[in-house]
């Protein structure tokens, strides 16, 4: 007899356990576009512009942006895993709300379009960005990236309309990451083994012509 009441004092204990394990996640709280703004026109316009359409070449477009990147981005630049002076100053009094409200309100907004400027390298750059270069393990950007450049939500960027100097930038900040394996001190950008690894196999002129084409991109 007793065997059997602890047997049923345990299966009282478990059961609701085991009903709660059952329920459904609790959904995640959306965004608060309000507050998104806010936080963007008081610490992010000055850079990227009042929509996240910078002006200058030397801080990138934020328009139309996949969320769930930038937040990743910020994420990083508040841990230190992606190194960048001004950034990091700015991520470090942001929370998780902060990010994901700001993510959420200036991926609402347009990108607008931009072009490529170098005739004579867009052929080079299209060829590298839908093709790869096979001969050289170098792969396609469009197989992640979309071939308009609108990438993939939550896994990899939109690109298209990008300022060229920025994405230049970019790519040799992962190239000098990907060619300094065994270094004692991380340099470059490091925040992305894949990009490295790509970038680490393009010239200056190929990186040029990449970032150009992209630029282009509708």
């Amino acid at each position: 007899m007793k065997l059997i009441a602890s047997l049923l004092i345990a299966a009282a204990l478990v059961a609701p356990a085991l009903s709660h394990a059952n329920e459904p996640a609790a959904p995640a709280a959306k965004a608060d576009l309000a507050k998104g703004e806010a936080t963007y026109n008081a610490i992010c316009a000055a850079c990227h512009g009042a929509d996240g359409n910078s002006g200058s070449p030397a801080y990138p477009k934020l328009a139309q942006q996949h969320p769930d990147y930038l937040v990743k981005q910020l994420q990083e630049f508040k841990s230190g895993k992606r190194a960048n002076a001004i950034m990091m100053g700015m991520a470090a009094g942001l929370s998780d709300a902060d990010m994901k409200n700001v993510a959420a309100w200036v991926g609402s907004k347009t990108s607008a379009a931009n072009f490529a400027k170098e005739k004579d390298l867009v052929v080079l750059g299209e060829r590298i960005y839908r093709g790869g270069v096979a001969e050289r393990q170098i792969a396609a950007c469009a197989g992640c990236h979309n071939p308009t450049g609108a990438g993939i939500p939550a896994q990899y960027p939109r690109l298209a309309g990008q300022h060229a100097d920025y994405t230049v930038a970019q790519l040799n900040a992962f190239r000098e990451n990907g060619t300094s394996k065994g270094s004692a001190q991380a340099v470059g950008r490091g925040n992305s083994v894949q990009m490295s690894g790509v970038a680490a196999k393009l010239n200056d002129r190929e990186i040029k012509a990449v970032a150009d084409y992209i630029a282009g991109l509708r």
